[in-house]
């Protein structure tokens, strides 16, 4: 596969701090929010945006990591098992308002699980959906962020990978090609 760096470190820095402005300019102190990473990948961007947040505000933000395996629509499907990531929500959703996180955005079934695994914890005043990188021409269900890092237009057999300074040494965002023989 050819690939292609859409987002490198210094793009991508940028792109977390305009994500935590957008966010302080609509929920102001937080205190009536709370913000969910989708495990597994979501959590990175929850832990990046949290971090983030937490110097420009000078206070702690709440946070939850909700996995949402047991809720997908291809749980059974899969020729090997998903292996369940451990939820933390140990604050109350009721009335609050909730900012789902998650890496990519795509055909909408991961967010769609998460907003079912998420009404299992109470119900929300309202839930808003932040994305890192946004694939916006294969929804195969309505749902659509209110946050997005990039919106970055695919084919269906490319593949658009989050990579974290943590986890692969640097933090950038890939798009790879099939290779074309012609």
């Amino acid at each position: 596969m050819e690939k292609q760096v859409i987002l490198n470190s210094k793009h991508f820095e940028l792109t977390i701090n305009r994500l935590c402005y957008q966010l302080i300019e609509q929920h102001n102190d937080f205190s009536d929010t709370v913000l969910i990473g989708l495990q597994p990948r979501g959590v990175n961007v929850l832990e990046r945006i949290k971090s983030r947040l937490e110097t420009i505000l000078g206070h702690e933000v709440i946070c939850g990591k909700l996995d949402i395996t047991f809720y997908r629509d291809d749980f059974r499907r899969r020729e090997t098992p998903i292996i369940p990531s451990a939820t933390n929500i140990d604050f109350v959703i009721e009335n609050k308002r909730v900012v789902l996180m998650d890496d990519v955005l795509f055909t909408g079934r991961t967010i769609r699980s998460g907003l079912d695994a998420l009404l299992a914890y109470g119900r929300p005043q309202k839930v808003e959906l932040l994305s890192l990188i946004d694939r916006r021409f294969r929804r195969d269900l309505p749902i659509q962020a209110d946050y997005v890092g990039k919106t970055v237009d695919t084919l269906v057999s490319e593949r658009v990978s989050v990579e974290w300074k943590e986890i692969e040494g640097e933090d950038k965002v890939v798009l790879f090609t099939p290779e074309t023989n012609g």
